[in-house]
């Protein structure tokens, strides 16, 4: 994926990759901190993990990457081969011997450590359950680093306006706009190469799936749904009905209640399901998720991961899914929305359980209920279906399909602001309205800019180079 030759931020920011993240170009390794993202975003071939004594190892959630002392995650569930899953913390090193060179085996805040997670592999063997990633790595070193080296850093309050706030407050709206755009065209890039790295494993069918799967997820729960995407193969593997599989993925993801009785308003729901279960679940049994992977708190009732499952499910059953979503992406209907359009295409009929209740626990509704929202479908496309049908055309040579995604990419509406972005107006723009920041694209741009430079400093922007590439920008016309 080349740069565009009038894209001044990617030419900058490809200059200045060194600064920007941390590693001087004769370092014979990593740092600590990009391994860590590494680790954080999952850039490993995790359907090949083996540790340093050869056992096979799945990762069912990476656990929640602790800034403050300790290990480096807390709460990863993983699985040994031939062991049941169990849960505990990751610590991530250079090297094994940074194990004991830094304290750990003394210090009772790392007692439940369950594995170690290192760069690359020793010279001599080790006790502790330890995984080398290098060697599993799901692209180029290089790639990696430029995809994921400027989100590897701490969050920063916001008590402080950015530096940058001034020279970007000099430049008219259509210019910082534009500016950008330029920005979210390495976003984009981002996410495709993603993709991209995950079907040269698995294909293009199998890296849409987890894709979508992640993306129903929320932040919550982006890797119990990516794990239940990454073993699609097999809980999918024949043509089923949208209950089968809606029982296959719950009853494997752990979320199927022992207990129908107790949920009275769904009993002859999850009686149907228990049906089509108990005389599968022994097949699936290995590969079943512990329920413990699940975060419930703060979700609202129509994002419970059942409810999404129960989409997914529709879309897997439907036998003309893919070739639904092709039409849809090289059509262009001049009196539908992009958005309602693809909402049409991804909305299921109307389901017999789910589209009256938000929950296995909720009454009934008075009236059906969509299992898919406008908002859900501009984060759906943004983030998967349009980097997806890009990077394919990409690989294929196809610059009539890859103009069209990118056409549809950059004139995406916006979405409603997140708590970052509402963040990044603050900081960068001092909460400025830009004329023209009306495109989906144009809110990527920001949090790729947020992720390239404000989460690589602190909260007084402390060598922050951002402000030098504002300058050059301002200077170029």
């Amino acid at each position: 994926m080349g740069i565009p030759r009038n894209n001044f931020y990617a030419q900058w920011r490809a200059q200045n990759q060194t600064r920007l993240f941390l590693r001087e170009p004769d370092e014979p390794q990593p740092s600590e901190r990009l391994v860590q993202g590494i680790w954080h975003h999952q850039r490993i071939v995790r359907d090949k993990l083996r540790t340093l004594d050869g056992r096979a190892v799945r990762i069912l959630h990476p656990g929640f990457w602790n800034h403050a002392s300790g290990p480096d995650f807390r709460s990863a569930v993983i699985q040994f081969e031939g062991e049941a899953a169990k849960s505990g913390d990751i610590e991530v090193d250079l090297v094994p011997a940074g194990w004991h060179g830094h304290g750990h085996d003394r210090n009772a805040a790392f007692k439940n450590v369950i594995l170690h997670v290192v760069w690359n592999k020793p010279e001599r063997s080790t006790r502790m359950d330890t995984l080398a990633l290098e060697p599993f790595l799901d692209a180029p070193f290089n790639e990696i680093q430029s995809a994921i080296g400027g989100e590897t850093g701490h969050s920063w309050p916001d008590e402080w306006r950015g530096k940058c706030c001034a020279p970007l407050s000099e430049l008219p709206s259509e210019r910082v706009v534009e500016l950008l755009q330029q920005a979210a065209w390495i976003r984009l890039q981002r996410k495709a190469g993603e993709l991209e790295a995950r079907a040269r494993q698995a294909g293009w069918e199998q890296a849409l799936w987890e894709g979508l799967f992640r993306a129903l997820g929320y932040k919550q729960n982006v890797w119990p749904m990516q794990r239940l995407a990454e073993i699609l193969p097999v809980t999918a593997e024949r043509q089923s009905s949208a209950v089968t599989l809606q029982a296959r993925f719950l009853g494997s993801g752990g979320l199927l209640p022992d207990d129908v009785t107790d949920a009275p308003a769904s009993a002859t729901y999850l009686r149907n399901l228990w049906d089509i279960w108990w005389r599968e679940r022994e097949k699936f049994s290995d590969i079943a998720l512990p329920p413990t992977l699940w975060r419930f708190h703060g979700l609202r009732p129509a994002n419970q991961p059942q409810r999404r499952l129960a989409l997914a499910a529709h879309w897997v059953a439907a036998p003309k899914f893919l070739q639904r979503l092709e039409k849809w992406f090289v059509e262009d209907d001049a009196d539908v929305s992009e958005i309602d359009s693809l909402l049409e295409c991804l909305q299921p009929d109307c389901d017999e359980f789910w589209s009256w209740h938000w929950s296995l626990r909720s009454p009934r509704l008075s009236k059906p209920q969509p299992l898919l929202g406008a908002s859900r479908v501009t984060d759906l496309a943004i983030n998967v279906i349009l980097p997806w049908f890009w990077i394919r055309a990409h690989a294929g040579k196809n610059q009539k399909l890859e103009a069209l995604a990118e056409k549809r990419y950059f004139n995406w509406p916006a979405a409603q602001d997140n708590s970052v972005l509402k963040l990044a107006r603050q900081r960068l723009l001092a909460g400025r309205t830009l004329r023209g920041m009306t495109t989906a694209a144009s809110q990527q741009g920001l949090l790729q800019v947020v992720r390239d430079f404000c989460e690589h400093s602190d909260a007084v922007c402390t060598n922050c180079l951002f402000p030098d590439l504002v300058r050059g920008w301002t200077q170029q016309k």
